[in-house]
């Protein structure tokens, strides 16, 4: 006997990927200067498709700005996501700045530094 897998976590997975590639396109449209320039890593939906967290870093810009001037955009970029989007329910968009860059490069830095002092030794 055998059993269909559910398509629903994939489909949850194709969601949340085009819902990364929309939101990255529509944050381009925005013209609040606290928006540096922020790359979309991840997002991550709810299973009932209700809310979206969205996770970003800032090339340039400050984290905190682009943060909170991103959740007050964020009706804006749900409304563009429902004209894009082919589902019955768009998502609440959530906002989060997404340390895991800065701390890849600290680490690294961290790594750096101790084999300068080991190659010295």
């Amino acid at each position: 006997m055998c059993h269909k897998k559910s398509s629903v976590p994939n489909r949850s997975f194709r969601v949340a990927d085009q819902i990364q590639r929309d939101v990255a396109e529509l944050i381009r449209e925005l013209k609040d200067p606290r928006i540096g320039m922020v790359t979309i890593n991840s997002v991550n939906v709810s299973p009932d498709y209700a809310h979206a967290q969205i996770y970003f870093s800032v090339l340039v810009g400050d984290a905190a700005e682009s943060e909170a001037a991103l959740n007050e955009a964020a009706g804006f970029l749900r409304n563009g996501l429902f004209k894009r989007l082919a589902i019955h329910t768009v998502p609440t968009l959530h906002f989060h700045f997404d340390r895991t860059t800065e701390r890849a490069a600290d680490l690294s830095a961290l790594i750096a530094k101790a084999n300068s002092v080991r190659a010295k030794e």
